[in-house]
């Protein structure tokens, strides 16, 4: 059989197109990592239209060795340092900083993925007037929201639970709009919370 061009027909391509469009499929599934894509497209549609400047703060490595047998490829590194949060910077004047989580949770955000130094530096952001959150995406649910930083530290220091229930998220919480863009309509959401 030929294709009206005179290409022969072969099932063997017809079969690799539909697993690269189904390996597709499961590498979006990847919420994790495209949470993170969503957040930062969200900061260059900002950046772009001169809303707020947030930027994705790099985690702090010491490189020990490179081989540069194939190309430069760093084979042995550390952590110079415990990373504080994920985001910061400025919106409407004042200092933002943010951690973004993930769970696959439907009924609770586990405190087990907040570290006590994440908790301490937002601490200390909102001692000097910061504006401190978490953007907490529950991915099972497909929702995410923004919960204050006070809101957290409370729990995770006087709580009795090993998690935030999903219902604190909708009473205490504000729900962030996907669109678009920006994909993640976070800056709304801080706006009704904050200002």
């Amino acid at each position: 059989m030929n294709y009206p061009n005179g290409q022969v027909y072969k099932k063997e391509e017809i079969k690799k197109k539909r697993k690269s469009s189904t390996e597709l499929s499961i590498s979006s599934a990847n919420r994790g990592m495209s949470f993170e894509s969503e957040i930062n497209a969200s900061n260059e549609y900002y950046k772009d239209k001169d809303i707020c400047l947030i930027s994705k703060r790099p985690t702090p490595i010491n490189v020990v060795k490179v081989d540069y047998s194939k190309g430069a490829k760093i084979t042995h590194a550390y952590f110079e340092e415990q990373s504080t949060t994920d985001y910061n910077g400025v919106y409407k004047g004042r200092y933002i900083d943010f951690e973004a989580k993930n769970t696959k949770n439907k009924t609770s955000f586990p405190l087990n993925n907040i570290t006590k130094h994440q908790i301490e530096h937002l601490k200390r952001v909102i001692k000097h007037g910061g504006i401190a959150f978490f953007i907490i995406q529950f991915e099972s649910l497909d929702k995410v929201f923004i919960l204050d930083a006070s809101y957290v530290i409370q729990f995770y220091e006087h709580g009795e639970r090993k998690s935030i229930p999903y219902s604190c998220f909708l009473e205490s919480g504000v729900e962030v709009v996907r669109s678009y863009n920006p994909r993640l309509k976070y800056i709304d959401a801080i706006n009704k919370l904050y200002f």
